[in-house]
């Protein structure tokens, strides 16, 4: 049973917050498992600089996703969210493949395009025409995740044939971590899932359900029943104000432990179906006390 009744309740694990090694994410991940989150996620970077801040860097999130699934029993998870432009589409779906069988079944398969150029740069990897490597990208992505065989000849991939041997449990869910138009129409017509992050809402219920207002009208244009479309946003949360470990936002303002329970009801009631808290800091007893507030 989720923490808050109607709605699943998931939690994101450290990216570059500090430097954390696997121990402590074996420790977070068994906690909001145990704890009652519905589900935990992994950003998918590979270096931040050039923003002001000092340079750094998280673990490779597919290895780290791995581990977790295996250190873990019930709680979903995923990448929040893969970067398409960072493998060879296949190869991704394979991958995917392979922890959802880790997981036996907990997998979701969150995509994006990509923004963040320094880290394109710094391991060589393009950075142009992200609108069309992604179309191309996900095309091959949703067709292998579904359990058919691809063939694909495009401007920036191909693939001969390809299939996902052994054989997926079931067909992999995609979730969408976008708000570009053409990203989406893309995505919407075959996706599970569209994630939006709090910066893009403004970290409100009410920034929330307008843009939730404007996916079903995307998804509708392009041929998506809105209603068969789950939505997905996440919230920022400071637990201790004296942590900082991620700047302080002047734009909007933060749920708090006092008021995060009130937070993801109204973004409920907003439309959303589930609502991943992103805390300040993100700790073990950040982990527990969110889950105590959320009772």
């Amino acid at each position: 049973m989720s923490l808050i009744q109607g709605i699943r309740v998931g939690i994101q694990l450290p990216e570059v917050e500090r430097e954390v090694r696997w121990p402590e994410y074996q420790t977070m991940a068994q906690a909001a498992e145990n704890s009652g989150f519905d589900s935990m996620w992994i950003g998918d970077h590979l270096i931040y600089r050039g923003d002001g801040r000092p340079e750094r860097g998280p673990w490779e999130a597919w290895t780290l996703l791995s581990a977790l699934a295996a250190a873990t029993e019930r709680i979903d998870l995923g990448p929040l969210v893969a970067c398409v432009g960072f493998h060879p589409p296949a190869l991704l779906a394979k991958m995917a493949a392979g922890i959802d069988e880790v997981s036996q079944g907990r997998f979701i398969f969150g995509v994006g395009a990509g923004w963040n150029q320094p880290e394109f740069d710094a391991f060589g990897i393009p950075f142009d025409q992200r609108g069309s490597r992604f179309e191309e990208a996900f095309t091959i992505l949703r067709t292998l995740c579904s359990g058919e065989r691809c063939t694909f000849a495009g401007k920036f991939n191909k693939v001969d044939d390809a299939v996902l041997l052994p054989p997926p449990h079931r067909p992999i869910p995609l979730m969408i971590g976008s708000i570009g138009d053409r990203v989406l129409r893309a995505a919407l017509p075959h996706a599970q899932w569209w994630n939006t992050w709090f910066d893009w809402f403004g970290n409100s219920a009410e920034g929330f359900a307008t843009q939730n207002e404007h996916i079903s009208e995307i998804a509708t244009e392009v041929g998506r029943d809105p209603a068969t479309l789950k939505r997905s946003a996440c919230l920022l949360v400071v637990t201790d104000a004296s942590a900082g470990e991620r700047p302080t936002p002047d734009a909007y303002i933060a749920a708090t432990l006092s008021d995060v329970r009130q937070r993801v009801i109204e973004m409920r009631d907003a439309g959303a179906d589930e609502v991943i808290l992103v805390s300040d800091p993100i700790n073990e007893r950040s982990v527990l006390r969110l889950a105590q507030a959320l009772q």
